[in-house]
């Protein structure tokens, strides 16, 4: 479980680096089900937006119960697991994910969401690692982003350049199995790779089932956003209840 410290660093900088690192059979396992995603849809290559969609196998990784502790520690015991993703940025092109906050693109209300970001390549400044903007979400505010439709980054919401000065970013740098842990409102992103290394990453979103999925905002999102409709993804519940009652369990995949 996280120390004091770790969750103290959470709540005051909007991330955290524990300890904590997933076995090499675990990350293995994680890569050989990547490997087979990508023979199936290989345009997953950069970024693949919903993984228990394709393959509910993934869902394995969420259940570890050392990973459930921790969020538990940060979001509370009711939990609900409301997606995963891959961004698995090749090397030598690996796509760029511009600077951003996650509920830009959620339909969650109230927006909250622990994410848990795996390290299944070692994750540095070389190769594109997250980087993170600490204390930038205190305000618990969405702040002004425009729509970028370039092809050579993984997310179309972008920051705008007024809203944060990136000298500020600090690099998340990750050993392979190694997470990290940040906040739905916190400004990160991560520039391309153009190394010889790959750097894949895994994703868990985690939300308090005190809010609430709610599948008509995700619609109107898309349609307004030019996002990924997110209306039919399926919510798991990991622990818990939920305590909203107004969630929507129902297999969807």
């Amino acid at each position: 479980m996280l120390s004091d410290e770790e969750v103290a660093h959470y709540h005051e900088n909007g991330y955290v680096t524990p300890g904590f690192r997933l076995s090499d059979a675990q990350v293995d396992s994680i890569r050989e089900r990547h490997r087979k995603l990508l023979l199936k849809h290989p345009e997953f290559n950069n970024y693949c937006p919903s993984l228990l969609a394709y393959d509910r196998d993934f869902l394995d990784v969420a259940k570890n119960n050392d990973i459930l502790d921790m969020v538990a520690q940060l979001i509370g015991p009711d939990i609900a697991l409301w997606n995963s993703s891959f961004f698995a940025k090749p090397a030598s092109g690996g796509h760029a994910t511009p600077w951003h906050q996650d509920g830009e693109y959620w339909p969650i209300r109230p927006l909250a969401t622990c994410t848990v970001w795996i390290a299944l390549d070692p994750a540095t400044p070389e190769n594109g690692c997250l980087e993170v903007i600490p204390g930038s979400h205190k305000q618990q505010t969405l702040l002004q982003h425009n729509t970028n439709q370039s092809k050579d980054i993984t997310l179309n919401q972008e920051l705008d350049t007024s809203q944060y000065n990136s000298q500020d970013a600090q690099p998340i740098v990750l050993d392979v199995g190694q997470v990290s842990l940040h906040d739905v409102y916190i400004v990160h992103g991560s520039a391309a790779n153009n190394s010889a290394q790959s750097r894949r990453g895994m994703t868990l979103r985690f939300m308090p089932t005190t809010s609430i999925y709610d599948r008509e905002l995700a619609s109107s999102m898309s349609q307004n956003k030019g996002l990924i409709d997110q209306s039919e993804r399926t919510l798991y519940l990991m622990r818990g209840s939920d305590a909203s009652g107004k969630n929507d369990f129902s297999l969807r995949h």
